[in-house]
């Protein structure tokens, strides 16, 4: 089979070309996802889904990457509505690798240096891997950015300057109520990002800390590990009488505090004011409630926004990255490239030595049977000999311009030259992607 040469392509949107309100629209369970990538990945394509608060991408290793992106443009308006078309944004060959290698690295985040980033692309390269739908390709241009992410982290004081949006709900809560020993602050939800948040709050010393969530086992979990209390999902109206401050962090699809479910509560609370911050896509607190005068109320933009407002501290640090990534590419593609031309040589190789097998048989049948069994070597030997030297300045060429922009190019030439065509068709197995 003749070999597919596999290019990577990515289409998606984030949080630098839509807004809240349209990357909502594209939030997906994970049988969505599971879907998706069943899709993207028929045939010689492979496929790889990154949903986060963030962006929602969706990226191929695919023979044909015009083909790729229509595919990822209708699935995508498919889920979303046509607003989301309006968003999105498609990279092809080394402007999608390096898209991929920036995002692991965290230097395409709304807080540049965040580490959650690495975390949520492996997550979502494991899933892909266990359906099947990332393999060879995309194996290892993902194993090649996670790799340069490490190096990024450990090279630059990237991440030891980063803040994320958890410390930016404290930080914020802190500077609304100049002190948070005596309030009590709710948290909704007990996944990954409220316990975040759950850990900056006791560590600002919030007098109370109420965790509710619709599994209470989980609630109960991180009540225990924070020093908090867990309360049942259903006493939520309650708890927003007692809170000062309110996190909220679920998958629910719909909003779970509404402007009706917030005011209600105004009476009971007796003026007293009301910091509330959603951390959730799609939103767990409808905007409408910030509109109430004695709630102040952020979405996972706004911290976010707050929380990149020291960004100009990462400059340098971004640069001294950017240089590592640029590194690492290269890296990369060098790597590719040999994967895809080495066996030039073996199939060389494999040419001469048959013409030359083939010749030796012939002389040899020539000569009859008078030849003893030394001169039969000596004339096999002889054989071996002559491919050797003839191939040995090729080969020192081909091995030395590995490093080169010229060893395509070579290799290309070596193909042609020694009628190599019909023996990498015959060799090259079932294509995989680079």
């Amino acid at each position: 089979m003749v070999h597919q040469a596999l290019e990577w392509v990515c289409v998606g949107l984030s949080h630098r070309t839509a807004p809240l309100a349209v990357r909502e629209k594209l939030s997906m369970t994970e049988v969505q996802q599971m879907r998706l990538l069943h899709q993207g990945s028929q045939g010689p394509h492979e496929a790889m889904t990154v949903a986060t608060c963030n962006r929602v991408e969706v990226y191929v290793a695919t023979p044909d990457p015009a083909l790729a992106r229509a595919w990822v443009r209708e699935a995508l308006g498919r889920l979303g509505g046509p607003e989301v078309l309006e968003h999105l944004y498609e990279y092809e060959g080394p402007q999608a690798l390096e898209h991929l290698f920036r995002v692991a690295s965290s230097l395409d985040s709304r807080v540049v240096g965040e580490a959650q980033i690495l975390g949520q692309l492996k997550k979502a390269f494991e899933q892909a891997r266990r359906t099947g739908a990332a393999r060879g390709g995309l194996t290892r241009v993902c194993s090649a950015a996670f790799a340069c992410a490490k190096r990024v982290r450990t090279e630059t004081a990237i991440g030891r300057a980063a803040t994320s949006v958890a410390p930016a709900v404290a930080a914020l809560a802190s500077q609304l109520f100049g002190t948070l020993s005596d309030k009590t602050v709710l948290l909704v939800g007990a996944g990954e990002m409220g316990g975040l948040a759950a850990r900056h709050f006791r560590q600002a010393q919030a007098g109370r800390l109420l965790i509710t969530n619709r599994t209470p086992s989980r609630a109960e979990a991180l009540a225990a590990e924070v020093g908090g209390s867990a309360r049942p999902f259903e006493t939520l109206g309650a708890l927003l009488v007692e809170a000062d401050v309110v996190v909220c962090s679920t998958a629910a699809p719909v909003p779970l505090l509404t402007h009706e479910h917030v005011s209600a509560v105004s009476r009971a609370r007796q003026g007293r004011p009301l910091f509330m911050a959603d951390l959730s896509v799609p939103r767990n607190i409808a905007p409408e409630v910030a509109l109430l005068d004695w709630v102040t109320a952020y979405d996972v933009d706004g911290l976010q926004q707050f929380a990149a407002e020291n960004e100009a501290a990462r400059a340098e640090e971004a640069r001294k990255a950017e240089v590592l990534i640029r590194q690492e590419i290269a890296r990369f593609l060098r790597d590719r490239t040999v994967r895809q031309s080495a066996p030039v040589l073996a199939q060389l190789r494999q040419r001469a030595g048959q013409i030359a097998k083939a010749e030796t048989e012939r002389t040899l049948a020539g000569l009859g049977e008078g030849l003893t069994s030394k001169q039969r070597q000596s004339i096999e030997a002889m054989g071996r000999a002559i491919v050797n030297k003839l191939l040995h300045e090729p080969t020192l060429s081909l091995r030395a311009s590995v490093d080169t922009d010229d060893f395509q190019e070579l290799a290309d030439a070596t193909t042609r030259l020694f009628g190599l065509r019909d023996v990498r068709e015959q060799l090259t197995a079932p294509a995989t992607a680079d």
